[in-house]
């Protein structure tokens, strides 16, 4: 089908650029006179919205691609990657939403201040804030940009310079203007579109005269090879891999952007803007079910589709001759499902891909103009800086990170190999961000050694060890070293060093006012929700699948589960009051 746009699909392109437009000016003014209200939102924002801007910023372009990417790897089940982060998501509600909510802060960054004492803590805030506002943030928001690069492709024909110039143009205005309110309330409606175009692009894909419709593509050979929730235990290295390594220890004790144990970054931007520690909470729980019960079915039923319409990378590259072979990989099968989509419709679904881009951008754009106007600029280069000086150094930041993430953008190849990637270089360093709120002897030291010691052993173990002569390793040989070697180093850092000072112990306890009573019930409340979250994410599948009997017993382990929280909520004094 030739890829052409009509005024219906343009139409709907502009209405999109029109309410993001609307939103960020009717935000603008108000998000230009206060800092607060441009970082966090005024601490105003009620739990659903909370909920859904959480869901909107952690799907992003590349979210689809790289779901897809994993399903055609080896199966549905190799998405226990990133599933296993459930997990962490639950205990981050029920035990650190609340203890954020409580330390006041306006950053994750500024944390460290508030937790340690001293010229460490000081050094670890400043560097974080760069290191994550500025380094790190470019390659999540590349990667990003990597997925939307492979979609401009698909879709508009159009080369990656294209794509990055305008993404990059339309992303820090759009973010600029409106502050953080303004993405809070465009993340509401971009989520809307997002979900919209996803249908409309699972229905065109699952109905390729090559598929057949839902039943032929379920009862499809090729397919079936696909569908599993578990892997195969025939193959012990992915076994292993993708289920063994993500449930046992990965959730724990890996960083990951969006699923930090503890929570972090645009997570805890999101729910420090919320307006009480019941709102936080609840939109953290709306977040979770959203995200892996419901949001994610359209895409894995897309991925599906390709199987049959795509069943080699010498057919995507067949079907985009002019796209860089090194960039055809298996998550370009997803857009090139969506060039199937028929005029009138094709439109929509490219609206809902720019929102996902945009959500996303903004989110990543928002957390590093934060870091870097209140961690790094207010902290130590103008303390006096004043509210006004702060949004235009916000603003300044986001500019200077779309430029970078321009730059690195083209350098990328799949969304699944910057995901293992990512994982590396944050592996062992999960443990001490869970332990620092209870554990008083874990001091700057620590997390200065396992930041340090985590990024070079992964680097060392990517770039140089495969140039030593020495036997290969796969990759969840090298997590399984970087997790090693960064655990024994900051616990022997933490030992041989001097604590914080008791004075900064004390008042930081009392802030947060931390109770064995809250910790116990907690993990309590997250363990009967993961059950009852996992249980409805294979329920939902089981009824695609055909399997009621099996998916009727699910759905009723996720009902029960679901009312067996409620009592455990009255024990953590959630629900009570607003």
């Amino acid at each position: 089908m030739e890829q052409t746009f009509n005024f219906v699909d343009w139409t709907a392109v502009a209405l999109l650029f029109g309410a993001l437009a609307a939103i960020a000016l009717l935000c603008s003014r108000r998000a230009g006179r206060d800092a607060k209200d441009f970082f966090l939102s005024g601490r105003s924002m009620p739990w659903w919205l909370v909920g859904v801007s959480m869901c909107a910023a952690s799907t992003s372009t590349n979210s689809a691609n790289m779901f897809t990417e994993f399903i055609r790897n080896s199966s549905l089940a190799e998405n226990w990657k990133w599933w296993a982060f459930l997990l962490t998501g639950m205990l981050t509600v029920f035990v650190y939403s609340k203890l954020w909510v409580r330390s006041g802060a306006k950053s994750d960054i500024e944390f460290y201040e508030l937790r340690y004492s001293g010229r460490a803590a000081a050094f670890l805030r400043g560097f974080r804030a760069i290191y994550l506002g500025i380094v790190f943030n470019t390659i999540t928001t590349g990667l990003v940009m990597l997925a939307a690069i492979k979609i401009g492709q698909a879709l508009f024909g159009v080369d990656q310079w294209t794509v990055i110039v305008f993404t990059s143009v339309a992303s820090v205005v759009y973010s600029a203007v409106g502050g953080f309110r303004g993405a809070i309330y465009t993340d509401f409606f971009l989520f809307v579109v997002i979900m919209v175009g996803a249908v409309v692009g699972m229905h065109y894909a699952i109905n390729h005269p090559a598929v057949g419709g839902f039943s032929a593509m379920m009862s499809n050979p090729v397919v079936q090879q696909h569908l599993s929730f578990v892997p195969d235990m025939a193959n012990p290295d992915l076994f292993v891999a993708v289920f063994v390594i993500p449930l046992a220890i990965q959730w724990w004790n890996v960083w990951y952007p969006g699923s930090e144990p503890g929570g972090g970054g645009y997570v805890v931007q999101r729910m420090l803007s919320a307006k009480s520690e019941n709102h936080c909470i609840g939109g953290s729980i709306l977040y979770q079910v959203v995200n892996y019960a419901i949001r994610p079915w359209p895409w894995y039923l897309t991925a599906f589709a390709s199987l049959v319409v795509f069943p080699d990378l010498a057919s995507l590259q067949a079907k985009f001759p002019h796209i860089d072979p090194s960039l055809v990989k298996g998550d370009l099968a997803y857009p090139a499902m969506l060039t199937f989509v028929p005029g009138g419709w094709r439109g929509v679904v490219a609206a809902s891909m720019m929102g996902a881009l945009f959500s996303t951008v903004a989110a990543h754009l928002s957390m590093g103009a934060n870091y870097m106007a209140n961690d790094f600029w207010k902290r130590f280069v103008r303390p006096e800086a004043g509210e006004r000086e702060l949004i235009v150094v916000g603003r300044a930041s986001a500019a200077v990170l779309m430029v970078l993430t321009a730059v690195i953008s083209p350098f990328l190849i799949s969304a699944g190999a910057v995901f293992n990637l990512i994982l590396q270089i944050g592996a062992g360093t999960g443990l001490i961000y869970l332990l620092r709120w209870f554990w008083m002897r874990i001091n700057a030291w620590s997390e200065i050694t396992a930041m340090a010691v985590s990024f070079v052993v992964a680097v060392f173990l990517q770039l140089v060890y495969p140039h030593l002569g020495l036997p290969s390793l796969l990759a969840w040989h090298r997590l399984l070293i970087v997790m090693a070697v960064t655990t024994a180093a900051w616990v022997g850092v933490t030992f041989l060093t001097p604590p914080t000072e008791a004075c900064r112990l004390a008042a930081f306890q009392n802030r947060i006012r931390a109770s064995g009573h809250d910790v116990a019930w907690g993990m309590l409340a997250m363990t009967v929700s993961c059950v009852a979250i996992y249980a409805l994410m294979f329920a939902s599948g089981y009824w695609l699948y055909g399997r009621t009997a099996l998916a009727a017993v699910l759905t009723a382990v996720a009902v029960a589960f679901g009312l067996a929280l409620i009592p455990v909520l009255r024990k953590l004094n959630i629900g009570v009051r607003s």
